[in-house]
């Protein structure tokens, strides 16, 4: 799939995909924290130099690496500071030979009341599991050359109506296929596994606080992840608190 543009050249169609956006973005990714939990999630550095990592990904069990599809070639693993935290590392592994190579990692923030492996709607989570990437986009242009199919469009715009500490939160996403069709739109609204199982997971910029089940990280992460990940190397995402990861 190539990279997809939105236009809307009538007014009354564009404030439609506008207002149908903004009505699944409510009950996904942009919900803020307390004080209390931003003072406790003070930003660390962002990305630091690569390192080799022999054989199989760090930290993550020999489950989950199964689930990893033979093809992969890029895994975004996304490992949470506790079960009921919302802070996070997002480290980006290469294959290399027979192992992964770490290649840059970033502070980041999931779901703000940390993580389940029975995510639903409005459970303030993120999911844990293996899944595929395989599209991206946002309000602003298409970080590229390359990477995944990109669609850029105004109906990413989160509303007006949040703290302006969110407004710019999907300005660049990557969609997560958790209960999604892949080869969509992130902001497609299809649930195959119907909406109680909630859905619109993705990886996003960040506001300095946990997330309503989306994983959030610094314009610099994601702009590296956009020109990085390709859809020729099958990257899939690793997500879940440390503890569940090593299970």
């Amino acid at each position: 799939m190539g990279s997809m543009r939105l236009t809307a050249t009538h007014p009354t169609v564009f404030r439609s995909v506008l207002a149908a956006a903004a009505a699944l973005l409510l009950t996904s990714c942009g919900s803020g924290g307390t004080t209390a939990e931003r003072a406790d999630d003070a930003r660390r550095p962002d990305a630091h130099a690569s390192s080799a990592v022999p054989g199989a990904l760090p930290g993550i069990s020999e489950r989950f690496q199964k689930q990893i599809p033979e093809d992969t070639r890029q895994v975004v693993a996304v490992r949470g500071d506790g079960a009921d935290r919302s802070t996070a590392t997002v480290v980006l592994y290469t294959k290399d030979g027979d192992g992964w190579k770490e290649r840059a990692h970033w502070p980041a923030h999931n779901g703000k009341k940390g993580w389940t492996p029975d995510h639903h709607e409005d459970d303030k989570r993120s999911p844990v599991g293996v899944f595929t990437l395989t599209d991206a986009g946002g309000v602003l242009a298409d970080p590229g050359p390359g990477g995944l199919p990109y669609t850029r469009s105004d109906a990413f715009a989160a509303p007006r109506t949040w703290a302006e500490s969110h407004w710019h939160d999907f300005d660049l996403v990557i969609a997560v296929d958790y209960n999604r069709v892949k080869g969509t739109p992130p902001n497609d609204p299809a649930r195959p596994e119907g909406r109680s199982k909630g859905g619109s997971i993705w990886l996003h910029l960040d506001h300095g606080s946990g997330t309503s089940g989306c994983v959030s990280l610094s314009e610099q992460g994601m702009r590296h992840l956009l020109r990085t990940l390709e859809p020729d190397q099958h990257p899939v995402v690793v997500m879940g608190d440390k503890a569940s990861l090593r299970a």
